[in-house]
């Protein structure tokens, strides 16, 4: 079942309420479901996460974690998904944000050649802000959405085929019996 391997993966309720750098957000990290894996936590969690890593932004880890909290889904796992977004895919994810972005407001994308460097976002940064942030968050909502329903899928799945495996061993234990 995901939600035994899930539990090896992931630190503790425990871990992480007496983590010296979060004792500041207090009574908000003792509610129970930040930490509970079930299908609704876990999807909101991976949603939340993979919402976060398409907006260009710093302390996409911390807000990941703020809102998992507000959402009451699963922390480490909002957390852990916001690394969707990480050196080797910021460049196609940026792009993809910029094109949107673009088509959304109806501007024209660029004024210059895109370039997948620090210095060229850095010079354009004036002109390419808001297509950024709107394309990351359409972007965003459709990634998490998709996500959401992945893992429910996924989920639903794995309690099906556990339930088909039970159904199945009780059948063999009756007909042992009856023999």
């Amino acid at each position: 079942m995901p939600k035994h391997f899930l539990r090896r993966l992931l630190p503790s309720h425990d871990h992480v309420r007496d983590h010296r750098h979060l004792r500041w957000l207090g009574e908000w990290l003792h509610d129970p479901n930040l930490f509970h894996l079930n299908r609704r936590s876990a999807a909101g969690g991976v949603a939340t996460g993979v919402f976060v890593a398409f907006i260009p932004t710093v302390g996409q880890m911390a807000i990941a974690a703020l809102i998992a909290i507000f959402l009451r889904v699963n922390l480490p796992l909002a957390v852990l998904f916001v690394w969707v977004s990480n050196p080797i895919t910021i460049p196609p994810m940026v792009y993809a944000a910029l094109q949107t972005g673009s088509a959304v407001l109806g501007r024209p994308m660029l004024s210059a050649p895109f370039e997948p460097t620090l210095e060229w976002v850095l010079a354009e940064l004036g002109h390419i802000w808001e297509p950024l942030l709107v394309g990351g968050a359409v972007l965003g909502l459709a990634a998490a959405a998709a996500s959401y329903l992945v893992i429910r899928g996924l989920w639903r799945l794995a309690v099906l085929q556990h339930l088909h495996r039970r159904r199945q061993q009780r059948r063999q234990r009756e007909a042992g019996e009856r023999r």
